[in-house]
């Protein structure tokens, strides 16, 4: 049942002919009354019972396979096609490069586990729920690198996401050149829409390139950007370890450069968010999910298949079966 409702017809007009069938049909039966004749005798004890046969009442199969047939060919030649098989473009997608802080700053425990553990699994999750968009990561901390280019392939982006830690590059917080390294990954991409989710939990103090520098060149080359502050109000808890093994924890104050990443984000277009929890840093992700699907139209094509061959051939079957019985089981009955 699922197949015909995925069934479509090119030519429907021919259903008209449809039609037809009951006319012909009824045609067929005048005929027959006309054909029959009557016999008058004086006494009927001459006559004995006539035995019913089967034969002379199932002639009238050869018109209904005749009629049957006619049917099958009407469908075929309104040409019925199904639309099972639908392809998503994806040069008219989204390209997302997600810049993430990796800094000594994000191991501080406002976050569960910590901040750089929940952005890893809350962009995760963003990643998966994204399966026709390219999306890449950069990573920075004193200086900046592309952990993954632009890939449609997420489980190798994801496998590489949970790779990321702390102490792969220099400490600092490199803003400008994490953006700027986002940005060239971008700049040649033919996408409708270009995005940067640029992630850290402090300000700019390593680098080459000033962050409003760095969010003038993406402006240049459309890439919208979306900042996120990463941090909770006051004070953090922070791990250090204990001279006498473990570890032991200071309190150290949240300084994020809000009005620097506000500035980005205006430049480009895009938004500034503050993440005070995991919570609210997973409806961040969320409602640039949704700013960001809300902006594009993903255009669809449908791949169709004819088959009205099937019809063609109960059709060929149906005048077959008609003309094999109508030359031996019931040659001669019709006349």
């Amino acid at each position: 049942m699922d197949f015909l409702k995925n069934i479509e017809f090119a030519t429907p007009g021919f259903f008209w002919l449809l039609l037809s069938i009951p006319l012909l049909a009824a045609w067929y039966i005048w005929k027959e009354k006309e054909f029959q004749g009557s016999l008058r005798v004086p006494a009927l004890k001459s006559f004995s019972s006539p035995v019913k046969k089967l034969k002379p009442g199932l002639r009238h199969s050869l018109v209904v396979l005749r009629l049957l047939a006619l049917a099958a060919l009407i469908i075929a030649l309104a040409r019925p096609q199904t639309s099972l098989s639908w392809q998503n473009t994806t040069t008219e997608g989204i390209d997302i490069i997600i810049a993430s802080d990796i800094s000594g700053s994000m191991l501080a425990e406002d976050f569960k586990p910590n901040r750089l553990e929940a952005g890893k699994n809350i962009a995760i999750d963003f990643i998966k729920d994204r399966p026709g968009d390219r999306i890449g990561l950069v990573v920075f901390s004193g200086e900046s690198f592309t952990q993954c280019p632009l890939t449609i392939d997420h489980d190798v982006l994801i496998n590489m996401f949970s790779g990321i830690k702390f102490g792969m590059i220099e400490d600092g917080t490199a803003i400008g050149m994490g953006l700027a390294t986002a940005v060239n990954r971008l700049k040649d991409s033919e996408a409708k829409s270009k995005v940067v989710i640029l992630l850290t939990d402090g300000s700019n103090n390593a680098g080459s390139i000033p962050p409003l520098t760095a969010a003038e060149i993406a402006k240049h080359f459309n890439v919208r950007v979306y900042t996120v502050g990463v941090g909770t109000n006051g004070y953090a808890p922070y791990p250090v370890p204990s001279p006498y093994g473990g570890v032991t924890y200071q309190k150290m104050q949240v300084q994020i450069d809000e009005a620097t990443l506000s500035k980005i984000a205006s430049v480009t277009g895009g938004k500034y968010f503050r993440a005070t929890n995991n919570e609210k840093l997973k409806a961040i992700y969320e409602q640039i999910d949704r700013l960001e699907k809300a902006k594009i139209d993903v255009t669809q094509y449908r791949k169709k298949t004819e088959v009205f061959w099937p019809f063609a051939l109960i059709t060929a079957v149906l005048l077959l079966l008609e003309f094999i019985l109508r030359n031996t089981v019931f040659k001669g009955a019709l006349t």
